[in-house]
């Protein structure tokens, strides 16, 4: 990871270039919200479809669904939400910064101490000892630890009569388990099979700052892989390795890309491994891969009512299916990406030029159109038009042709089509690389075959 990327310095161009803004911004802002810009969506976007064609259209026997983000609040009972998704909380009384405790501690320990296998108790006798104080404004003032509810609550009904408690989902899994009857019958699968989704979450987090990386709001691309018991450890280790390997497709190095085993398991799992990121902030997890054995049918199946038993067809032996759970952050995923693509360059003028090398099939627009001089808009605008069918493209004719390259090289658009006077001789224009920034002369018909290729994924 360079240096010379900080978290702020990334927050600036995402807001100068319209890559993400912060959410309400009008209204001063609200924490841990995020809007994403006419470049942000294009880049998010291609990333969903880039994890999609990889793990729905090119899976063998996988499925995919948009599960409702409103559920039967039984489904929460079921899965264990209700009872026990909370965080350890501390308040600053001084500045009533509310902190969790174990990050509190992760970020003092540095590895030495692992919060995830302490107690509440425990906790608060480690923070209490070495004085750990508040972030915010260096006070050493906290309330004991309290539990403090992740998922968010409201009530559906018009009359208070009728109300009833619901929630806005903490994760998007559930949608796929609570559908593994109706897609196994409708789609006549044979386990193994997955299911895949992705979609939005919600979760009542308090953390301080690192920008898209914790928010309250979020989406999820998951993939569940239903298998029979004694085939769930060969794809736990199979998506481990998938999962990785679809990372390092997208343009992040395997350097910056380490596992990491879980400490302590929950309850219900039989394995569970994060794949973690080098952000500007540390290692960070981006994603994880878990074998939740068969917990999660077995719940619902209890709580619903519904036999959750899959009869093999060849063996007539009947089971609950284990579940090889793998979930990424989109946004996390979005963060990494920028973070990674990020460089800033010394030029042989001695100006620098800041730079995002995206892979080109993740970036917002493959190609900018650009007329030389205003005068040429005619002609660039009909090479935008018929450019535009194939491609998502943009079209800029403010300021020099220079200043242009380098606000396209700022959203790492990689190609750049300049329309001159000779294209109205022979019918050619100049394509400038963004990373290398040689330039070629190309005729105009042969402009979508020329990025086909270059911008796939």
């Amino acid at each position: 990871m360079e240096s010379k990327l900080t978290m702020d310095k990334l927050v600036n161009l995402c807001k100068s270039r319209g890559i993400i803004f912060p959410g309400s911004d009008i209204y001063g802002g609200m924490g841990n919200t995020w809007d994403y810009g006419p470049v942000g969506v294009e880049i998010k976007n291609n990333i969903k479809r880039a994890w999609w064609k990889r793990f729905v259209q090119e899976n063998d026997n996988t499925f995919g669904v948009d599960a409702a983000i409103l559920m039967n609040s039984r489904v929460w009972e079921a899965s264990g939400h209700v009872a026990s998704f909370s965080d350890p909380k501390m308040d600053c009384k001084s500045c009533k910064s509310r902190m969790r405790a174990d990050n509190l501690i992760s970020a003092h320990a540095k590895g030495k101490v692992n919060p995830d296998l302490m107690s509440n108790e425990e906790m608060e006798k480690y923070i209490n000892e070495n004085k750990l104080a508040c972030p915010k404004c260096g006070n050493f003032n906290w309330t004991p630890i309290r539990e403090f509810k992740l998922m968010f609550e409201t009530s559906r009904g018009v009359i208070d009569e009728s109300q009833n408690k619901i929630y806005l989902r903490p994760e998007t899994a559930q949608g796929e388990y609570v559908n593994f009857l109706n897609i196994q019958r409708s789609m006549r699968a044979k386990v193994p099979f997955g299911i895949a989704q992705i979609g939005k979450s919600f979760r009542n987090e308090v953390t301080p700052g690192n920008f898209i990386f914790r928010t309250i709001e979020f989406e999820q691309m998951e993939h569940q892989l239903f298998c029979k018991e004694g085939q769930d450890g060969d794809f736990y280790e199979e998506y481990k390795k998938r999962a990785k390997d679809f990372l390092v497709s997208i343009g992040i190095s395997e350097d910056h890309l380490r596992y990491h085993d879980h400490d302590k398991l929950a309850h219900y799992a039989k394995a569970a491994c994060d794949i973690q990121y080098l952000y500007p902030v540390g290692w960070e997890e981006l994603n994880g891969i878990h074998n939740r054995t068969n917990y999660d049918l077995t719940r619902h199946q209890e709580y619903s009512g519904k036999s959750m038993l899959y009869m093999d067809p060849v063996t007539n032996e009947k089971f609950i299916p284990y579940v090889v759970e793998y979930s990424i952050g989109a946004d996390r995923l979005m963060l990494a990406v920028l973070c990674e693509a990020y460089d800033e360059e010394k030029l042989e003028d001695g100006e620098t030029r800041v730079v995002m090398h995206l892979h080109p099939a993740l970036a917002a627009y493959k190609v900018a159109v650009l007329p030389l001089q205003k005068n040429l808009n005619e002609k660039a605008k009909e090479v935008l038009k018929e450019l535009s069918k194939h491609f998502m493209c943009t079209y800029d004719e403010s300021g020099s042709i220079g200043k242009r390259y380098r606000r396209q090289d700022e959203i790492g658009t990689p190609y750049c089509v300049t329309i001159d006077f000779d294209t109205l001789e022979n019918g050619s224009v100049t394509v400038r690389d963004r990373d290398s920034m040689e330039q070629v002369r190309v005729n105009i018909s042969d402009l979508d075959k020329f990025f086909a290729e270059k911008v796939a994924y």
